[in-house]
């Protein structure tokens, strides 16, 4: 299990708010947000939807605070929500792979999706350090992103943003999702 890879859990849903709108507005767009992660799915009440808001302010909060170089505050607020959100590890055996790490599928999609996100992001300040989460810089973006260039050069969430920083209404409608582990090369 790569549980870094859980951190674009939290890259994703703090990207789904934007100055042009909120992608979380509806259960569509919550629906929407869960359609490549079966695993998350179920059914979905109002309740969750208002839940995974709640989570995608804490995660920004997380985001925001090791921005602006507040190390200490990023990883208490992270703490707090890996004490709110426990993972259940257990080992399976599927689909023709070995044993390895899933977590319990149990409680609400907003748990799971916080108990992965949490899980995802503690694992990439343990091993690439939490100066390595950012804001995009781009005038009028608010994406936030993880910096896996080698010299800790990114700047921008996406290439769009990097050759276009003074942009702002134009600044990704109708671009696809943008990863920690999508393009490293975006300054």
């Amino acid at each position: 299990m790569n549980l870094a890879s859980y951190a674009d859990l939290a890259i994703d849903l703090v990207n789904t708010q934007r100055p042009q709108g909120d992608d979380l507005r509806d259960l569509d767009g919550l629906r929407a947000l869960l359609a490549h992660r079966p695993h998350l799915g179920g059914r979905i009440a109002h309740r969750d939807l208002y839940a995974m808001r709640e989570l995608r302010a804490q995660l920004r909060a997380i985001f925001t605070s090791a921005a602006r170089g507040d190390e200490d505050d990023a990883v208490e607020r992270l703490n707090t929500l890996l004490i709110h959100h426990p993972v259940h590890p257990q080992i399976a055996r599927h689909d023709g792979h070995d044993w390895h790490l899933h977590f319990n599928e149990s409680g609400s999609i907003p748990d799971r999706y916080a108990a992965r996100a949490a899980m995802g992001l503690a694992a990439k300040i343990a091993d690439r350090g939490i100066g390595r989460f950012g804001l995009c810089k781009a005038e009028g973006c608010e994406r936030v992103y993880f910096d896996t260039t080698a010299n800790r050069s990114r700047r921008y969430c996406s290439d769009r943003c990097a050759g276009r920083p003074s942009v702002t209404a134009a600044c990704h409608p109708g671009e696809p999702r943008v990863t920690a582990t999508a393009r490293d090369g975006a300054q």
